[in-house]
């Protein structure tokens, strides 16, 4: 039986000759056998090499990211750091603050609400911490950290907005408490439960001071407030009262002449009359009460100028 043949043609290209070589069918099966698993060898291989490459870089990437991570959190520490010691700046701050608004300052366990942490979260809890227990330890570090400072800073918040709406009350009762003597001239009688009335020819109260002025003398507003009452009233002749809040009232009496109207809001120093004689007067001048929770107070006391 004849076997078959295979013929392989071998061109020079150099010498522009050719080859023949001829090979049993056999042979070449195996030998293109070889070159396919040789080829197949070489592929897996350089798959092989392709994936180790691929993990060295993807590794590589990983301990980059890594490194920045580490850095990244260190500036963030310090970061804290700084405002950890804003927070202690304001917060020393917040005592004299509060001293002002007449609050007592925060106490030691008070700041702790703000100081202390939760006491619940772990290292472990942390999600880094099966790469990397050191990373996970700064992250931790920096979490807690960073959540004591913001309780510290809403605690700050809170006293803050405590001592300005304190202050801002404090402020608006002082601009609505009478501090001034309301005409120019000199106080010829004082406060007194029992004086010589000079037309009466007896003793009887005098609630509140007379100031001797020429008449036309403006009248002002002693503090701020809204006008209660204006018009003729009795032994007070032509007057003006006016509302201040915080139970307190100041009348303004004897005018020649009123120059607000009832419900007008004034400012302290705004002129609300004209010195004069009207009623139960001698001559011109200003009588001037204040009254507190509806009982007459010495004037002088209200006159700090």
């Amino acid at each position: 039986m004849t076997r078959k043949k295979w013929t392989l043609v071998v061109l020079s290209a150099a010498q522009g000759k050719t080859r023949r070589i001829q090979v049993s069918r056999t042979v070449a099966q195996l030998a293109i056998a070889l070159t396919l698993m040789l080829v197949a060898g070489l592929g897996l291989g350089g798959l092989r090499f392709l994936g180790w490459a691929g993990q060295a870089a993807r590794e590589h990437r990983l301990a980059r990211a890594n490194t920045v991570l580490t850095q990244e959190i260190g500036t963030l520490q310090q970061k804290l750091d700084t405002l950890r010691t804003a927070l202690l700046d304001l917060e020393q701050q917040d005592d004299y603050y509060r001293l002002l608004a007449g609050l007592e300052p925060l106490n030691a366990d008070v700041r702790e609400v703000g100081i202390g942490g939760p006491g619940l979260e772990t290292v472990e809890s942390n999600p880094l911490y099966g790469f990397d227990p050191d990373l996970a330890s700064d992250t931790h570090g920096a979490e807690m950290e960073a959540s004591r400072l913001v309780r510290r800073a809403r605690l700050l918040a809170f006293s803050w907005r405590e001592a300005r709406d304190t202050l801002s009350t404090k402020l608006e009762k002082l601009a609505a408490t009478p501090s001034i003597l309301p005409t120019d001239g000199y106080i010829s009688s004082g406060f007194s439960y029992s004086r010589y009335h000079p037309i009466l020819s007896r003793p009887r109260p005098h609630l509140g001071l007379d100031v001797v002025a020429p008449e036309g003398t403006p009248i002002v507003a002693a503090a701020k407030g809204r006008v209660a009452f204006v018009g003729r009233n009795g032994e007070y002749g032509l007057s003006v009262e006016i509302d201040h809040g915080w139970g307190m009232l100041s009348r303004y009496a004897h005018a020649s002449k009123t120059l607000v109207r009832v419900g007008q809001p004034v400012e302290r120093g705004d002129v609300v009359a004209l010195v004069g004689s009207t009623g139960l007067a001698v001559g011109p001048h200003l009588h001037y009460e204040v009254v507190v929770n509806g009982r007459h107070i010495n004037p002088r006391r209200y006159i700090f100028d």
